[in-house]
């Protein structure tokens, strides 16, 4: 089973970056419920070694495409983020440390596992991955839109996806540019 959650999370990841034009320098939040995952309901079945799985999974598509993870934490921790330092250069870092039970084990796999981790209490990432209905929206640049991913579980979970998109301004004279969806 762990070998089909890291072939299905990957393959969901793989995906999004491609559906949202993800480049080198741009950021992932991902938002994972391993209770979820599992068949349980959400917070209630907390799975580190299923994290560290979800996690390497995850971590290794972004990586080789110079793509920043962030994790979504729990609400337990306000849905504080986990991230490489180098991700947020100037924002204000938060002191805490998730835990399984209390930021969740996807954020604390990602802290384990991330380089030169930090946690911060807002991100504007240009996508989102939702495992198991975390609500990452918060964390998204405006504006999101809904991808349609193949990948439609991990695990039991069901899998949500976004990507962002600059606003439209102007009004109806505006030049429209396809080139920068």
């Amino acid at each position: 089973m762990m070998q089909q959650i890291a072939e299905q999370a990957a393959a969901a990841v793989r995906e999004l970056c491609e559906a949202a034009k993800l480049k080198k320098g741009d950021i992932l939040v991902v938002g994972c419920s391993t209770s979820e995952v599992r068949g349980s309901k959400i917070g209630t079945d907390s799975a580190p070694e299923t994290a560290e799985v979800l996690f390497q999974a995850i971590a290794g598509v972004l990586q080789s495409k110079g793509i920043y993870l962030a994790a979504q934490c729990c609400e337990h921790l306000n849905r504080a983020i986990i991230v490489s330092r180098a991700a947020v250069p100037g924002q204000e870092i938060v002191n805490v440390v998730p835990q399984p039970k209390a930021g969740g084990s996807f954020a604390t796999a990602a802290y384990k596992y991330l380089d030169d981790p930090v946690a911060v209490e807002h991100i504007r990432a240009d996508a989102g991955l939702d495992i198991g209905g975390t609500l990452i929206g918060m964390h998204l640049k405006q504006v999101a839109v809904p991808v349609r991913l193949q990948t439609k579980h991990i695990g039991e979970a069901i899998v949500l996806a976004a990507r962002t998109r600059p606003k439209f301004i102007g009004g109806v004279r505006a030049r429209y540019d396809e080139t920068m969806l």
